[in-house]
């Protein structure tokens, strides 16, 4: 039955909606909306949210029109507050204005990328609207956040599904999606490796109006919305490791727009402001200055995913802090710590070791290493839309241990 749904040539462009609402998965999403943008098969539509659309966490809806893109629908979702109701709040709005935008655009297909909750309500309008989805990043665990089981939740949503790794696509199966329509091609992220010119140093500096030092560190950390980790107190932690290396100069990042997050974006400008010749703060660096730090950078600290799929693909060692990526796929390069200022340091000092960058000199990052967007473009234009979003649940035939 599943084979059918592989076909090969249509009369008319189908329509490829991208759901985006953070920068982050902007960052991941933009190689995909250039393949399918340039197709002369395919008509983009893109569908902007979340905190791209809030003045607090950067207004990066800016930097997808710089790029290039045409935005087709807008919709604001997200509250200036920061507790758990203000994000079910901000779903019920997503939910609201997703199902509307939809109506209106009428996409062949919908692509979601990943576990955020503005994602999650997306794809609830479009099970409902029977628009097909198409997921990406699937059967991955992250099992101190939210994420976890919002992730799983689009799976079982979605009809087709594009892995960053092939024990993922396992994982995808064995929620009960047909082989058929999952495949494994890595992470779509990782295409800036390959396709975008970075930065270098001096380039860097001018563009970041900062100057980069002996030892250069990436700091990002986000709340770990469902462990046992108080953020506030945990990013304290972080930030009294960093004052343990004198000579090094910080980069610090936002947080995702999650419960708890403002103290540690507070906590971060106020770490910049003490020390502005070792230390600065950016709402959004773009995906270019970012992936561009991170080459420069001697080691990524925090619990941020860049940490697992983009540093290992560069060899730049991971300092991952606490439990927010528990269970998800490991590179060699990764230092996994508890949250503790004197495991912190010590995960550092390891990072910086020569040993430590020979060991991960030649390792083969978790997630590959790019040129993944071509691939999902040519898989979505075989695949026969038209067929629905109805579904079987696909049986694996578990063998029951001897008693």
């Amino acid at each position: 039955m599943q084979n059918d749904l592989i076909l090969g040539v249509f009369d008319q462009l189908r329509k490829i909606c991208v759901f985006t609402g953070t920068r982050a998965d902007y960052g991941h999403l933009f190689w995909l909306m250039k393949e399918i943008e340039h197709d002369v098969e395919l008509q983009l539509q893109l569908l902007v949210s979340g905190s791209h659309l809030s003045p607090e966490f950067g207004l990066t809806v800016g930097v997808i029109e710089e790029d290039g893109f045409v935005i087709d629908e807008k919709v604001e979702m997200l509250l200036s507050a920061d507790s758990a109701v203000a994000t079910c709040k901000a779903m019920g709005l997503g939910l609201i204005g997703y199902s509307e935008a939809l109506s209106r655009l009428q996409p062949d297909l919908l692509i979601i990328l990943g576990d955020r909750f503005e994602a999650m309500a997306a794809a609830q309008a479009a099970l409902v609207a029977r628009v097909p989805i198409a997921h990406i990043y699937g059967g991955e665990t992250s099992e101190g956040a939210i994420d976890e089981a919002i992730r799983h939740s689009i799976t079982k949503m979605a009809t087709y599904h594009f892995t960053a790794a092939e024990a993922y696509r396992k994982r995808v199966i064995q929620l009960g999606e047909h082989p058929d329509c999952c495949f494994n091609y890595g992470a779509p992220g990782l295409d800036h490796l390959s396709q975008t010119r970075l930065l270098d140093r001096e380039e860097l500096e001018e563009a970041l109006k900062f100057k980069l030092g002996r030892q250069n560190f990436l700091v990002t950390y986000h709340p770990a919305t469902l462990a046992n980790e108080d953020s506030s107190s945990v990013f304290n932690e972080i930030l009294a490791a960093l004052q343990s290396f004198p000579e090094a100069h910080f980069v610090l990042t936002m947080p995702n727009a999650d419960p708890h997050g403002r103290g540690i974006i507070e906590a971060s400008k106020k770490f910049a402001a003490e020390m502005p010749e070792r230390a600065c703060f950016f709402s959004n660096l773009g995906q270019v200055r970012y992936l561009s730090i991170m080459k420069q950078a001697d080691a990524v600290i925090g619990n941020s995913s860049s940490g697992l799929d983009e540093a290992p693909a560069q060899f730049v060692p991971t300092v991952n802090i606490g439990e927010r990526q528990k269970g998800r796929l490991r590179s060699d390069s990764v230092i996994d710590v508890e949250p503790l200022r004197e495991k912190i340091v010590a995960g550092i000092e390891q990072a910086l070791s020569s040993d430590f960058k020979a060991k991960i000199k030649n390792q083969n990052p978790a997630y590959g290493s790019g040129d993944v967007s071509k691939k999902i473009v040519a898989t979505i234009k075989k695949l026969d839309l038209a067929a629905g979003t109805m579904k079987e649940f696909y049986d694996i035939d578990f063998q029951e241990p001897e008693s």
